[in-house]
């Protein structure tokens, strides 16, 4: 069955159609099942009784051992509003990253300022910098320079995941500044 050249080119346009969707989908089921894994850290860590904690017949020292080894190495951080104190986001910090993931009834475009001039250029912006120069000066890996993703639904943010923060310090001031973004962001919002 020969084909138009006018049908091959509706059906090369549907298959890139239908690989865009499926690209598409596939970041946000990734987003959704990174954060239901932390969510998961998260819930095993704070809600449930261990079994190593049960097991009377343990000695204390074993029972310390095993408990940490059991213990995910995830801190979690509420990012709230300054005047209020209502929690924007919660940042999940590991040893690799800071996951920011905003609470579901808050949409901040990530057009609104200061997001992208603050946050993004000023602030990891800069680390970014002293990064680059420290792997040209071979003192860390180019791989190890700060990054972050920004993943959304639409065009509002639902998550910023900073890669590579490398020092306890950044964590602090990654975690107060976006907590200050997010307010004034939301300020904005609703003047206009």
């Amino acid at each position: 069955m020969k084909f138009s050249e006018e049908q091959v080119k509706e059906i090369v346009a549907l298959k890139e159609s239908l690989i865009e969707q499926i690209d598409r989908h596939q970041e946000s089921i990734e987003m959704l099942e990174k954060n239901i894994s932390t969510l998961d850290l998260f819930l095993k860590d704070s809600s449930f009784t261990k079994a190593s904690q049960l097991a009377s017949s343990k000695r204390p020292e074993d029972q310390s051992k095993t408990e940490i080894v059991e213990k995910p190495i995830v801190n979690l951080i509420p990012i709230k509003r300054g005047n209020d104190g209502k929690v924007l986001a919660n940042a999940f910090v590991t040893p690799e990253q800071v996951s920011i993931i905003l609470s579901n009834e808050i949409e901040i475009n990530a057009d609104t300022p200061p997001f992208k001039s603050f946050f993004l250029d000023r602030i990891i912006g800069e680390m970014k910098k002293k990064d680059s120069i420290e792997a040209e000066n071979g003192k860390i890996q180019k791989e190890s320079i700060i990054d972050y993703i920004i993943n959304k639904k639409g065009s509002d943010i639902r998550e910023i995941i900073i890669k590579n923060y490398r020092q306890k310090e950044r964590v602090t001031e990654l975690i107060n500044t976006a907590g200050w973004s997010l307010t004034r962001m939301l300020e904005n919002i609703n003047k206009g």
